[in-house]
Formats: structure tokens, sequence, C-alpha cells
């Protein structure tokens, strides 16, 4: 009995996306879908990998059998195999997502204010997710977030001017590369 009332307070302490209590996952996948790449599922699997982690891996098990406890919009428990394939999407989504912004950064797609204009857009959908799922940063953890992302941008700026450059001179050489 002491273990059941041990694992309810951990889903109660756990438990995220109060506010969409009475959503449905179509509703919540819309969302997501009209502003990212990734759908529900797999942000919730990976909202709740992340506070389940443990020295050997997540919780896949625990997270799977209690999905529609931990999560308002999820109907149905998951096996971990398909709680581990959600987690992997999300991740291999991210980088896919993180290599295309970059690649249009250095390659000059964009002036370094369409850039912060991206940037900041992407900001404020995170934030708004991570209200929504109910994880919050501290102030200083953002700001020191923001600084390293910008100081990255800038230096992705850098990169691309110089190696835009460095192609005209070259170009200009008749030593096109």
């Amino acid at each position: 009995m002491k273990e059941s009332a041990d694992r309810a307070e951990e889903i109660k302490k756990y438990r995220k996306f109060r506010k969409v209590e009475g959503s449905t996952y179509h509703r919540v996948n819309q969302f997501l879908r009209k502003h990212t790449y990734i759908t529900a599922r797999e942000w919730a699997i990976a909202r709740l990998c992340a506070d389940f982690q443990t020295t050997s891996g997540a919780e896949m098990t625990f997270i799977g059998a209690h999905l529609p406890e931990l999560v308002p919009f999820m109907t149905e428990p998951y096996t971990p195999q398909a709680v581990n394939q959600a987690r992997n999407a999300f991740k291999n989504k991210v980088k896919m997502a993180g290599a295309t912004f970059f690649y249009g950064a250095l390659c000059g797609f964009f002036t370094t204010e369409e850039l912060d204009d991206i940037l900041f857009e992407a900001s404020e959908v995170a934030r708004f997710l991570m209200e929504i799922e109910g994880t919050n940063l501290g102030i200083d953890e953002e700001i020191e977030l923001e600084d390293r992302v910008s100081e990255v941008m800038k230096k992705v700026s850098r990169s691309s001017a110089e190696l835009l450059n460095e192609r005209m001179k070259n170009a200009h050489h008749g030593e096109d590369t």
C-alpha cells in the first residue's frame, strides 16, 4: 500500500500540462503542428522523460504506464518501447530543425535582423509551451540562456559573412570554389 501511495504522490508531483486540462490530443496536436515540427505525443513524452531522468536513463516503464494520469490529453498508456520511440522522434526533429536553421543562417539566407526575429519568435513559442506544461525557468536562467544563444548567433553571422566574402574574393580572382 505504501508503494502505491508513493507512486500516486510521484504522479501528482510530476503531473504536467494542467493549463490544457480538458483539451483533446487533437487540439493540442493542431497547435503544435502550427508552431513546431513536433506532435503532442512527442512533446509530452520528451518533457516527462526529462523529468523522470535517472542515472540509468528515463523511467520509460513508469511514464508509459501512467501517461494518462500525467498528461491530461493522453488517453491510453504506452509501452516502454513506444515511449522511447516518441522521445527519439522528438530528439531527431529538434536536430533536423536546428540543422535547417543553422544552414539558412550560415548561407546568408537571412539578415541579422531576420535571424533576430526568427529567434525571438522561437523563444516566444518555447516560453509559451513551457508555461503550458508547467515548467518554469528562473529569470537568471532565462537571461543566461538567451545570452548564450545570442552569442552563438553573432558567431554564426560573422562566420557567414566571412565565408561569403571569401567566396566573392575567390570568384573575383577566377578561383571559384
